[in-house]
């Protein structure tokens, strides 16, 4: 079963849902489309949109409707496929992007604070190790880093590259 994480814990009412052709949002849903039914609505003047990026999209085509998004959704199909660490990360610095960011797929506990620091803000979790450790508030991690991010942190003392999550 598939739950959403946050920063601040589980969400019980989450009303995403990724519209295939066999699962459609309900009336007290919302949709998220594939990236070309996303540009087709965006372009019909819809607001509030949801978008499914998968790797292989091109996330620079956001750009002209950031504005009419309210969630973006970046798949993770495996734990070995890190393009949406990039996609996130390009949402966040370069399209200046201020809405929720979801990780979705395979969401594994060890990549979430590596997720957190690309951008990510809200996570679609199955796996049952994460699950357990997020509901136990148990990410793992290094608190130093010597590389800036996509989400502020705080400067550690006396060397300018050094970052505290």
């Amino acid at each position: 079963m598939t739950q959403i994480w946050k920063t601040t814990g589980f969400v019980t009412d989450d009303a995403w849902v990724i519209e295939t052709e066999e699962s459609q949002a309900g009336s007290n849903e919302r949709a998220i489309h594939g990236l070309t039914t996303f540009i087709e609505k965006a372009d019909a003047g819809e607001t509030g949109l949801g978008v499914l990026i998968n790797p292989a999209d091109d996330v620079s085509r956001l750009q002209p409707y950031l504005e009419q998004i309210a969630l973006v959704a970046v798949a993770f199909p495996a734990f070995n496929d890190g393009r949406a660490f990039s996609h996130a990360s390009l949402l966040r610095s370069r399209l200046k992007f201020e809405g929720e960011i979801r990780a979705i797929g395979d969401v594994l506990i060890d990549q979430v604070p590596l997720m957190l620091r690309c951008g990510i803000d809200s996570f679609a979790v199955t796996n049952a190790t994460a699950l357990k450790r997020l509901g136990e508030g148990r990410l793992p991690g290094i608190d130093e880093h010597y590389q800036p991010t996509a989400r502020p942190s705080a400067e550690a003392g006396s060397y300018s590259w050094r970052r505290v999550s």
